[in-house]
This record gives structure tokens, sequence and C-alpha cells, in this order.
């Protein structure tokens, strides 16, 4: 914890001085409860639990205490959004994601995942989506405008299914979309170089998390494409861009298609070794998501760290909220349990 005005923080000097304030008077107290000769009525005014008037007290001194922590702005360090921050959404779209071992459809709880994973985004951090099968294209460029990425997202089980899984390219359209995205925000290195931007935000570039991350989500092994999904992965990494990966399916998957007039059932199992490879090569994670819950929980944790960097918030509200409590059961319980002349 910091605080924006450390000097206040002498003012706790103040609880020990009332500490001695209240012994002093205490002890005065006690010479002349002395003189009082009717020892009958002096034991129901001082009589009950000794313990009933240290508590109240006890009680003031904490409020005291919060409160001059308070008056020194006390920071706690956290993550904070930060509006330089970036994430390409890379979803597969291929026919394998119509398999329904996920329910309803894969790609259909993929869908329900990223609308998740926009209401727990900050608003204004910049998403993009790529989709993919055979070949990659944007579905929309970065834009802190959610609503549209939504759109796009949701047009997506209106088109027919596409052959392919280009997962290699569709990485290094992921990276080319965030360094084209940063050069036309004037976003560049020390050095004029728009490619190390991604991994620079602000202040010390070695220890703050990158501006840009891959989300990436896919359930089939690569079937197409020009770069292999580790070359792909290497173009990310040279950005300095982590990809989180997504593994959506089971082993059990299958599609229907037909062939001549005949059915055939094809296994469409994922690959989860590859894009755990992906995750591990840029230093980002990998989730196995066998389920549509399992889909969501990943969205929804990845919503709520992606697109921050660490900082601090101030926690000032909350010292003043706990003094304002204290001070009131300091008081009730004065009034409660103070004795009275009979």
């Amino acid at each position: 914890m910091s605080f924006v005005h450390p000097f206040l923080l002498l003012t706790v000097a103040i609880v020990p001085a009332v500490l001695v304030a209240h012994a002093a008077m205490q002890r005065r107290r006690a010479r002349y409860a002395v003189r009082f000769t009717n020892v009958d009525v002096l034991a129901t005014i001082a009589g009950g639990r000794p313990w009933r008037r240290t508590v109240p007290l006890g009680f003031f001194v904490a409020a005291l205490t919060a409160l001059c922590i308070g008056v020194a702005r006390p920071q706690a360090r956290t993550l904070v959004a930060t509006d330089k921050s970036m994430v390409i959404l890379v979803l597969d779209q291929s026919g394998s994601m119509f398999a329904k071992d996920v329910q309803p459809t894969r790609l259909a709880a993929a869908q329900a995942a990223v609308r998740t994973f926009l209401d727990k985004v900050p608003k204004r951090i910049r998403v993009g989506l790529i989709v993919f099968a055979g070949e990659p294209q944007v579905a929309t460029p970065p834009t802190s405008d959610h609503q549209l990425v939504r759109q796009s997202v949701d047009a997506l089980g209106t088109f027919p299914e596409a052959p392919g899984t280009a997962i290699g390219d569709a990485l290094a359209a992921a990276t080319q979309l965030a360094q084209t995205t940063l050069a036309d925000g004037s976003t560049t290195s020390p050095e004029g170089s728009t490619s190390a931007a991604p991994g620079a935000a602000g202040g010390n570039a070695s220890s703050a998390p990158p501006l840009v991350t891959v989300l990436f989500l896919s359930d089939g092994s690569q079937t197409r494409g020009l770069l292999q999904p580790l070359e792909g992965a290497a173009r990310a990494k040279a950005a300095k861009i982590p990809v989180y990966t997504i593994a959506l399916g089971t082993p059990e998957g299958t599609i229907t298609r037909y062939f001549g007039g005949f059915q055939r059932t094809i296994p469409v199992p994922p690959d989860p070794s590859t894009l755990s490879a992906i995750a591990e090569e840029t230093g980002g994670r990998f989730f196995d998501a066998r389920s549509a819950t399992a889909v969501q929980s990943a969205y929804a944790r990845l919503g709520t760290t992606l697109g921050r960097v660490p900082g601090h918030t101030e926690v000032t509200y909350a010292f003043l909220a706990i003094a304002a409590g204290l001070l009131v059961a300091s008081g009730v319980l004065s009034a409660l349990w103070s004795p009275r002349l009979p």
C-alpha cells in the first residue's frame, strides 16, 4: 500500500496522545471516587463489567486511527484498465466448429463466450476480431465500440461452413493487424520502429505487460495455410504479443458430410498440444475447454484481466467508511453501557 500524502501519516501520533489523556482522566476520577461516602450508591454507579468501559474506547481509538490513515489518501496496488491496451480476438469458423459435442454447437458456444468477454472487458480497451477457416479475414478492426464487435460475432453463424483451418496464417494476420493499428495510432518505440510497439506499455517496458494480447480460439489441427502454427506464433513472439489459446471441443467430436450421396461421419477432435505450444511460445496461457461452461468461464476470467496494467487505486473511502462505522459503534455502546446516577 502507498499513500498520496505520506507525511500526513504523522497525524497518527494523535492516537497515543488520546490514550495518555484518557489514562490521566481515569486516575483523576479514581481520586474523587474515594471521597464518595455512600458506598452502596457508588457500587451502583461504578459496578458492572469493567471491560464495558474499554470496548467503546477501543472502537474510538480504532476509528481515529482509520481517519488518520484516510487523510493520507491510501492507495492499493491492483490492475487498472488502460486505454492503450488492445485485444485481438481470433475465432475459428471452419466446418468442424459446427460439431455438437459442445452444446448447442462449438461455434455457438464460442459466440456466447465472446459476448461474455465483451461484457467483462473495460469499455475503453480496443477489441478487434479476426475470423478464419482456410484463410483469415478481419471481421472488425480494433475499436472501443464493442457493439460493432458483438454484431460481427453474432453474424458468424449465418455464413456457410468453410473448409480448412489455417492456424499459422491467422496468428500472423492478428500480429499484422495489431502492428498496423498501433502504427496508425502513432504508437512507436523510441527508435521509431512500430514492430516493437506492442511490447511497450509505457514506463518500464521490461516489467509492464504488453499493449496487445491475442485471444485465440480453435477446435482443430492445422489443415491449410502458408505458415505452420509455430511459425505464426514466432511472429507474435517477435512482436512481444502473448497469445492466449483455447482448445474447444472433446476428442469424441464429429461432423456429418455427404459425399456422392452417402453420409459420412468425420471425427474432429481438438488439437490441445498445438494450441498449448503456441501459448507457451508467446508467453500466453492455454485453456482446455470441453464444454460451453468451461469456455464461458475462460473468457469471463480473461475479460477481467486482459487490457489491464499494474497500477494503484485509491481506497480512502474504505478507511472513511470503517472509521464512520467504528465511531457509531463507540457512541452506541457508550450510551448503553455508561453508568447512570440512580
